[in-house]
Order: structure tokens, then sequence, then C-alpha cells
């Protein structure tokens, strides 16, 4: 019994260890917002473990799941500016900074005037599966360089959705980008952002595998914010 107990303990022990390392390599991954992003940052409130940037709350709500192992704040110069036309932002924080984690994390967030879903690469796919099992009140799906899978098809939907990619992009699957057109409603709207690259669609600097970018990030977040103004505008009704 004495050598079965040490067993346990030991096997314990083994677990919580990797465990922990586990942490640790994962927070030494994470992508860290830019100054300039932290700054815009402060213009919004906390709302439980959410961002949020306030616009008019008569119209629909824009939750947004960001990137794998991306901070909600690196998102923020975008958001900003999409909230300054009318449209309140909800960036969700997951565990980890992992949105597979928590894909339902938008339930509480989805107001009484409908809501707008999308999400940055990782984000973009989660997001489509709350979209996908999460019809009613829904206006509308956007992804950033980013695609559904089966889980989260969209084929039968009729509301707007929008898939922005970057020309500059090295960390978008394009087969798997491709592949997943099955899985997009006939009104889906493609636009591409020239000159840009997978981790400006937020603003965290460098990740890896990605291509250099041949314009600024300003530039890039400045596009962002322009086509989903435009989409929600002219696409998503309220």
């Amino acid at each position: 019994m004495r050598k079965l107990k040490k067993w346990l303990i030991g096997i314990g022990l083994t677990l919580v260890a990797a465990l922990a390392i586990g942490l640790i390599v994962i927070k030494s991954k994470q992508y860290h917002p830019s100054n300039e992003a932290t700054v815009a940052a402060q213009t919004s409130q906390q709302v439980g473990s959410t961002i949020k940037f306030e616009g008019n709350p008569n119209n629909p709500r824009v939750v947004f799941y960001p990137g794998a192992l991306v901070e909600p704040k690196s998102y923020s110069l975008w958001a900003k500016r999409v909230a300054a036309a009318g449209y309140s932002v909800y960036i969700v924080h997951f565990p980890l900074d992992l949105a597979v984690l928590n894909a339902n994390a938008a339930k509480s967030l989805t107001g009484t005037h409908g809501y707008v879903i999308g999400g940055h690469s990782l984000g973009g796919t989660m997001a489509a599966r709350y979209a996908h099992n999460h019809p009613q009140q829904l206006k509308g799906v956007f992804f950033l360089a980013s695609y559904p899978e089966a889980k989260g098809s969209l084929k039968k939907t009729s509301v707007p959705v929008l898939s922005v990619t970057a020309s500059r992009d090295g960390v978008l699957n394009r087969t798997n980008y491709r592949k997943a057109a099955q899985w997009l409603p006939k009104q889906t709207v493609f636009q591409v952002i020239n000159g840009g690259n997978h981790a400006s669609f937020g603003s965290y600097g460098h990740q890896r595998g990605d291509h250099a970018a041949t314009i600024s990030n300003y530039q890039q977040q400045r596009a962002v914010s322009d086509l989903l103004i435009r989409w929600l505008k002219y696409q998503v009704k309220r």
C-alpha cells in the first residue's frame, strides 16, 4: 500500500511539473500588443474578462475572437475606429489566449440588437463554430486571415459574410483556406489587403512564419477598419 501511495504521489508530482512547464512554454510564445495598441486600449472598458470599445448601443455588437496566443489589446487600433463609426466592439479574452478553450465565450455578449461575430486566424474558426450553433440574432460573420471548418459551417446562413486576407500572409494555410470555401455561403464577400501580412491584422509585431509586409502596420490597421466599417454599414442589417 505504501509503495502504491508513493507511486501515485510520484505520478501526481510529475503531472504538476509537466503542466507548469507547459504553461511557461505557452506564456513565452504569447504575442503582446504594441505600444500604439496599448495606448488605443486606454479608451476601452473592461467588461469581465473582455475589453469593450463603446459604439452606438442601437447597432449590432461586434464580438471578436483573437488569434491563438495573441493578447486582446493587440486589436485595439482597428477596434477603436470601428467603435467610433458606431459599432461597439467586444474583444474576448480566452484562457491562455486560445479561443479553442472556450468557443462559446460570446454567449454573454450578443446583446439585444443582434450581434456580428468574427475572429483572426484560429479565433475566426472558433467564431464560426459559435455562429453556426447560435443563429438567433446573428447579423453577420467576418474572418481576418481565417476560415470555417465543418463544425462551423455557414453554408446555409443567409447573413452577410466577409473574408479578408493579406497578400503577404505567410501563416495562413492557403490550401485549407481554399478547401474551406465549401463551408461558406454564396453571398460571402472576399477582400485582399495588398502588401499586408498575417500579424498586422493585429498590432503585436512579427509572427513566426509570416512574410514581411510591404505596407506599414498603421496602413493595414486602417485597411481592416475601413473594410469592416463599410461592410457593417452597407451589408449588415440593423
